[in-house]
């Protein structure tokens, strides 16, 4: 099965770098010398701590995998090109629910609906992706069918 395409602003994409030289760098060492501290404190089988110490390694090294995955498969994206063409970093205007809205269309680590930042895999942006101005596009929503006008691509 393929790996979806991970679409990232130039931005996000040197925010994740940064994220993952913290996580290898840092804070793998922190969690390593907190569990060096907690095993000095004798029985594992009922030391909190150690415990502690080994979920939150554990969470770190999914984090760190995830990202390392994401930056492997990352397609680094500037700002949007064609104008007349919904795509990654588009700002589109649509009309929905006899609503004017305005949307950019981002990756889906991008995501941030108080921002009208909507990703390429959500069922509106995925019904707006290759469409035009005056296209309608119709999607899936957990209320049922839905559908917009395209106003404007930006």
């Amino acid at each position: 099965m393929d790996t979806p395409k991970e679409y990232l602003s130039k931005e996000k994409h040197s925010e994740l770098v940064a994220e993952l030289d913290f996580l290898t760098h840092t804070r793998r060492k922190e969690i390593a010398e907190a569990l060096e501290a907690a095993k000095a404190l004798g029985d594992l089988s009922e030391n909190a701590e150690y415990h502690s110490a080994r979920e939150a390694q554990a969470a770190l090294e999914e984090r760190i995998s995830m990202l390392e995955e994401i930056l492997r498969t990352a397609i680094v994206v500037g700002t949007h090109s064609k104008k007349d063409t919904v795509d990654i970093g588009s700002i589109v205007t649509v009309k929905r629910n006899g609503e004017k809205q305005v949307f950019t269309l981002v990756g889906s680590e991008e995501t941030n609906v108080l921002e009208g930042k909507i990703s390429n895999r959500a069922p509106l942006g995925e019904a707006l992706m290759g469409k035009k101005k005056g296209d309608v596009c119709k999607y899936k929503t957990p209320a049922g069918m839905a559908e917009c006008t395209i106003l404007d691509v930006a």
